[in-house]
This record gives structure tokens, sequence and C-alpha cells, in this order.
């Protein structure tokens, strides 16, 4: 039996005093997120923003020929689509669900209101904004100058650290579209990451085999970007403790199970 759902599956909530999340549950509303669902198109209105439990969620974007590829990934460690929150109106992006799960959205303009407040949640958002902006980076210079099996292999990387597995349920033609590459790219790199050890593939699923070779493959966008993801957890983990939401001997447990 799967565990009863919670908005505490996400990270930057289970961070909230008690009280900040106490006044932000009633605003919650729990919604299925089905694999391919998607939940912004581009230049559409953002009516509701998302905080992922056990979903993962990819922007995408696409060119006006209709070529695309993904320019950020998002987990339970954050919300969908922050921009909004610094004037935005629409998105700019496809943002569609990448893995199936569950989140928590809240209506725009109930967010707006509590970032605007100075809340403790308005620290976690542009903690978060930030570590985002550094992954978008990293995925434009990998794109510019990384081959399709070290984008492939971040890319498994960023996917997986969001899940509880190690096992991806992708095609490699989905990778390919996430990837912005060709289906035949994406398997000639799947099969040079499988050759040095570092994933097995079946139809459909990639899982992984030697984390260290894979982390190798990705090279040092993936370690870039691991690294400032490590800080923003820290960050949720020290304010949990500092306001006494998680007793001191039970801190590095903690730490250990969101990494």
């Amino acid at each position: 039996m799967p565990p009863p759902q919670s908005p505490k599956q996400n990270r930057m909530l289970a961070a909230l005093s008690l009280a900040d999340y106490t006044h932000l549950l009633p605003l919650l509303e729990l919604v299925s997120m089905p694999a391919g669902y998607v939940i912004y198109e581009i230049g559409l209105p953002i009516r509701y923003l998302y905080f992922p439990t056990t979903c993962i969620v990819t922007r995408l974007y696409e060119t006006e020929n209709g070529a695309c590829t993904q320019i950020g990934i998002i987990g339970n460690e954050g919300v969908v689509d922050i921009s909004v929150l610094f004037g935005g109106e629409s998105s700019h992006a496809r943002v569609i669900v990448q893995s199936t799960g569950e989140a928590y959205r809240i209506k725009t303009g109930l967010l707006k209101s509590e970032f605007e407040a100075g809340t403790e949640l308005r620290h976690f958002l542009l903690r978060f904004a930030h570590a985002l902006m550094i992954q978008t980076e990293q995925i434009a210079v990998s794109n510019r100058y990384h081959t399709v099996d070290q984008q492939l292999a971040y890319f498994l990387l960023m996917s997986l650290d969001r899940l509880s597995g190690n096992e991806l349920h992708i095609t490699h033609e989905q990778a390919g579209i996430m990837l912005g590459v060709r289906r035949e790219s994406v398997t000639v790199a799947a099969n040079k990451l499988h050759m040095a050890g570092a994933i097995h593939c079946r139809r459909g699923h990639i899982a992984i085999a030697d984390r260290n070779q894979l982390e190798a493959s990705a090279g040092e966008n993936y370690k870039i970007v691991k690294e400032e993801y490590e800080r923003l957890l820290e960050t949720y983990v020290s304010s949990a403790t500092h306001f006494g939401r998680l007793p001191e001997k039970q801190f590095k447990r903690f730490f250990q199970s969101i990494k």
C-alpha cells in the first residue's frame, strides 16, 4: 500500500515552521500528475503553482520550427513555475510531467500574497530560484560543449535524484525529446554508458548500475548543480533545526534521508 500523501513530502513545505505550514495547508490542493500531462503551455496564463511530492516536472523550450530541449527538472525540492512570482504572467516554456506522481497546487494569487508578505516561505522560494538558475545555466553549457552521452548521464542523474529508486521509466525517443537530439543518438549514447558499466538498459527503462561511473560520465556540470542543490537542502534542514522543528540529534539522519 502506498504511503499516505502529505504536503510535507515536498521538502520546501516540510521545512516551514508549524505556524507557516498550518497557515498554508488549507490553500493546498492534492492533484494527480500523470506522465506526459502538460501543466503549462507557452504564452498561457499561470493560474496555479505546483509543489511536487512524488512526481518530476520538466521545462521544455520549443523553437518556432518545432525543435525542443529540456531546460530544467523540478522535483520535491521546489515549486513549479516560480517565474510568476517575479513578474511573469505566462509561461515561456512548455512544462510537462516527466514522471508520474502527485503534487499540491496553490492558486497563483495566493502564493504571490505569501511571497510578498515576506514570510519564511519567501526565503525558501528565493533560495530555490537561485538553485534553479544554476541548473539552467549548466544545461546551457552542457548543450553547447558536451557529447550526447555526457548530456544523457547528466539528465539521468538529475531525474533519478528526484525519485525514490534507481530506475527511470523512459524510452530513448522520450529522452531524445528532452535532450533535443535524435532517438538514434540517445541509443548510441546509452550503449556507451552501458558498456562503461554506468547503466543497465531494457525497453522503456534505464537503471543506474554504477553511480560513480555515471557521475564521472556526466562531467563537471552535474557536480556543480549537485553541490548547489545540496546547499539548498541544507538551508531547509538548517531552518528546521534552528526553529526547533528537528532535534539536533536527528539532524544528520534527516539530512541523509533527503539527499
